[in-house]
């Protein structure tokens, strides 16, 4: 703990916010073990059991989790984390940030012109009718119904349709390894977080069941291009997931797609097996993150729920942002330029996955940005990369299991790169145990 901090507090909740003070002003970094509880109770004069209940309460907020023998430690990120922006030091490949490649993204000033702009007002605001119809029938070439409403990107959607379905304190099952925006977001909103194991085909039923009977209220899950592993459910397995969900008819299923019209694999839908259900596409992997906008498809009471709360509060996503996505859409030359960006990443990532492959290195993922890559010691690998000129992204950043692995990137990965790159991760990988 930095030396310039003391945490202070005689009650949990002040402990607790002085806690949350020192991470956000950078006293208290990721990754820093906080004092033991007796050895804090100690040095505030309290009982161990009002620090013990000061850590729980940051546990549940997100700021914190148990590091095994390590102790209490600050998460990576939080709601209280200051922002930070990914450095790749010079003359290093960057392989870890996972964003889409600029040059791949349609120029949105050149679809100004055909984008209306106007004074607008408080009574005409909300969803564009014209953006509603263009989306019901883009989604239901892809066989999702529904009703449709908007929001401001996909994590919008996720806060929004679990604020209408569960409370602070529910549980909600999640991908792992998983996407860590939206698992942070799932904490610090204060729900408690537990995992189901994903492998190239989507998550494993029989982890989902077992925690849906354990108790989880909802289950997010990614329909293609997960992050970080690029696993993209399959038709087999969304059969037996949707099985799953059958049984346990009081879940409430969130299904993301943001990859949408990028993706070179079919979707197979599952999340309408639930009676309670929302499918989320969102406008920023084909067309730049500067769209945060998502179309949002589900069932009515769900709908009316998000739209009703989203009419109270911030109102509607901005016209003028929905217009955009209705000129993209509309616009033969950005589908062309769509339809060939999922073909560049496709083969960027085949590229690599198929090196690896060559060299015995066990990596899956078929689709997005991303692969995931199990190996003996993260750290040791994450080190070794860097070194040999690569930046690639450690395990622990998306695991709750902690299990060792790395994300490797492949959204700016020049395929004629992919064999040295293949030959310095199985340098640094280790020997791996190979997958069941």
């Amino acid at each position: 703990m930095s030396v310039h901090y003391q945490i202070t507090g005689s009650a949990a909740s002040e402990i607790a916010a002085s806690v949350e003070v020192g991470v956000r002003d950078g006293h208290l970094r990721p990754g820093l073990t906080l004092p033991a509880v007796r050895k804090l109770a100690a040095d505030l004069g309290v009982a161990a059991g009002t620090v013990a209940a000061a850590y729980r309460q940051l546990r549940q907020r997100g700021v914190v989790e148990t590091g095994g023998r390590a102790g209490t430690v600050v998460r990576e990120r939080s709601a209280f984390t200051p922002a930070g922006t990914i450095t790749v030091p010079p003359g290093v490949l960057d392989l870890v940030s996972g964003e889409p490649d600029p040059e791949l993204l349609p120029d949105l000033a050149a679809l100004k012109p055909r984008v209306e702009v106007g004074p607008g007002d408080y009574r005409n605001g909300g969803p564009c009718p014209d953006l509603l119809d263009l989306a019901r029938e883009r989604l239901a070439a892809d066989g999702v119904h529904g009703e449709l409403t908007v929001t401001s990107g996909a994590l919008d959607a996720f806060e929004r349709g679990l604020a209408a379905r569960c409370a602070p304190g529910d549980t909600v099952a999640v991908e792992e390894p998983t996407w860590s925006n939206g698992r942070d977001l799932l904490l610090a909103a204060g729900y408690r977080v537990v995992p189901v194991a994903v492998d190239a085909d989507g998550p494993i039923p029989s982890e989902l069941d077992d925690a849906l009977a354990g108790g989880a209220r909802a289950f997010v899950l990614t329909a293609r291009g997960q992050n970080p592993t690029g696993a993209a459910v399959s038709s087999g397995r969304a059969t037996a997931l949707r099985d799953v969900i059958a049984a346990h008819r009081g879940a409430f299923v969130i299904e993301d797609d943001h990859w949408g019209e990028l993706g070179r694999t079919p979707l197979h839908f599952v999340a309408d097996a639930a009676e309670r259900w929302m499918f989320v596409r969102s406008a920023s992997k084909p067309y730049g993150p500067a769209l945060r906008c998502a179309v949002v498809a589900a069932d009515a009471d769900t709908k009316a729920r998000v739209q009703g709360r989203m009419a109270i509060s911030h109102g509607w996503v901005s016209c003028i942002l929905q217009h955009f996505v209705i000129a993209a859409w509309e616009d033969e030359g950005v589908a062309a330029l769509v339809e060939a960006a999922g073909r560049r990443y496709a083969e960027r990532q085949a590229a690599l996955r198929e090196a690896l492959a060559e060299r015995g290195v066990h990596a899956f993922g078929r689709s997005g940005l991303n692969l995931w890559i199990p190996v003996a010691d993260e750290t040791a690998a994450v080190v070794a990369l860097r070194d040999a000129g690569y930046a690639v992204a450690p395990g622990r950043s998306y695991s709750l299991r902690g299990e060792q692995g790395i994300r490797v990137s492949t959204a700016r990965l020049d395929p004629e790169l992919a064999p040295a790159v293949a030959d310095a991760v199985a340098a640094a990988a280790g020997p791996v145990a190979p997958p069941v």
